[in-house]
């Protein structure tokens, strides 16, 4: 009999298991992500400003001599700690260790320039005696010298994660102590885009510098990016969608190019090292035609619904409040045109919430972070008129009445909670007795069958006496 009980059991578990295995299953798509193209640079990567999605990268954590492209970073520490209008005065080491075959605009001892017109000249002329001046004059505004400077260049690739990086001067001239990787570039690149007076100078085509202490001409420059500025005439590095960057080149380095390009809601950077002459730009376009043709900015506020929720939705007791925190409504993931945004998956990031910030989601696709979003407080405040009319409703003035708003919802889910226990209790007493009453069950039977027969054979024997 318990062998009968255990084979319905069984069949029953059975029936269950494939009933649900008829039942859809939401499948993730499987996750793919575009191939790239062939570069010959030694080393390249392609990251999306805003969101730091690696697009490409090959070998880009390998070190390699940046030549000029260092600058960028001289720029953004001289943008951070100096007023465009402060004076810098040109040193003996700035002018002669800096001149002859080195990239520069002739500048003379004595010389007095201003920041802005010696940033000019190092990101559209890489002049190197206007990066070796800037140095020494930030590195004397913060109480030491040019090797004061040099450490804080090394002090902020380490705070922006660079790993395989080590500046030794701040042009960028041939040295052993001097190298970078590509990621690392697009580390420090992006985070000097993001400051707004470094877009305008590495965006600017030309500048010109006026009659100076130590010069009666005006200087005229030009960007030598050919990606932005047909420099000496070559239109065939041209590209329309360049937004600015740095050229490179030592014959130690080779050409390295860092390129900043925005089309249809992405920004991105393209850095190349270690490349010959003209692949440094034909690699750069080959990334940027990748990039734009294979990826697409996506809103978190507008395609989330769960998350962009919040960033819209009022809150309070008659749902009248400004939302207390709120996505931050320019975020945006970056994605394969052949996925969706509900391909990306997301996750609280506990160890990178910023500052201000009450928590950051980030989102994962292949592998790949595609996109970030903070979670900001908004400043809202309570809204108490509500209240304050039911006080003044009352009756008597200076009569306080005590407003209480019961708690509906929690004593609605702790007895749904107390039911459900309830029903899991005599579910599993069922399950424990089961046996027990299948027991039962059968020696009531039995007794019913045995009180049958006896009743029959009582009948027999009454027959049998009235024959005889």
């Amino acid at each position: 009999m318990k062998e009968n009980i255990r084979k319905r059991i069984f069949s029953v578990i059975l029936t269950i298991i494939c009933v649900l295995s008829l039942v859809p299953q939401p499948v993730r798509a499987q996750e793919i992500w575009p191939k790239g193209p062939r570069v010959e640079s030694k080393s390249a990567v392609l990251m999306e400003v805003n969101t730091g999605t690696i697009l490409y990268e090959k070998k880009s954590h390998e070190k390699h001599y940046p030549a000029s492209i260092t600058k960028i970073m001289t720029s953004l520490l001289a943008i951070e700690n100096c007023d465009m209008d402060e004076e810098v005065v040109f040193s003996a080491d700035a002018v002669f260790k800096n001149e002859g075959d080195t990239s520069n605009i002739g500048r003379d001892l004595g010389e007095v320039l201003t920041v802005e017109q010696c940033l000019y000249a190092v990101m559209l002329e890489s002049a190197n005696e206007c990066a070796y001046a800037l140095a020494e004059h930030v590195g004397q505004k913060m109480g030491g010298d040019y090797r004061t400077f040099i450490d804080m260049m090394n002090d902020r690739a380490k705070a922006l994660g660079c790993e395989n990086t080590h500046f030794n001067n701040s042009n960028g001239l041939p040295d052993e102590d001097h190298w970078v990787s590509a990621y690392d570039m697009a580390l420090i690149s992006i985070e000097a885009y993001k400051n707004e007076e470094f877009r305008k100078i590495t965006g600017s085509t030309s500048y010109s510098i006026p009659i100076t202490n130590k010069c009666e001409e005006v200087h005229y420059g030009h960007n030598h990016h050919k990606m932005l500025y047909p420099f000496r005439g070559d239109t065939s590095q041209l590209y329309e969608y360049c937004t600015g960057g740095k050229t490179g080149y030592t014959s130690a380095a080779n050409s390295t190019l860092v390129t900043y390009a925005e089309k249809d809601g992405l920004t991105l950077v393209c850095v190349v090292m270690d490349a010959d002459s003209p692949a440094h730009y034909t690699d750069t376009r080959k990334l940027f035609d990748y990039g734009f043709e294979n990826f697409q900015a996506l809103s978190i506020a507008e395609n989330d619904a769960v998350v962009g929720e919040s960033a819209t939705r009022d809150y309070g007791l008659m749902n009248t409040n400004e939302p207390y925190a709120k996505l931050d409504e320019n975020a945006y993931i970056v994605m394969p045109k052949t996925a969706s945004f509900s391909d990306a998956a997301f996750e609280e990031d506990k160890e990178n919430v910023e500052e201000g910030t009450l928590a950051k989601l980030k989102y994962t696709y292949a592998g790949r972070i595609v996109g970030q979003a903070n979670i900001v407080a908004t400043g809202a405040k309570v809204d108490n008129s509500y209240f304050n009319q039911q006080r003044s409703a009352s009756g008597e003035e200076g009569e306080v009445r005590e407003v209480q708003i019961k708690p509906v919802m929690f004593v609605i889910i702790f007895a749904a909670i107390v039911v459900l226990g309830l029903l899991i209790y005599l579910a599993k007493k069922l399950y424990d007795n089961f046996y027990v009453i299948c027991h039962n069950m059968q020696m009531r039977r039995n007794e019913r069958a045995r009180f049958r027969v006896r009743k029959r054979k009582k009948r027999y024997r009454r027959r049998d006496r009235m024959f005889k």
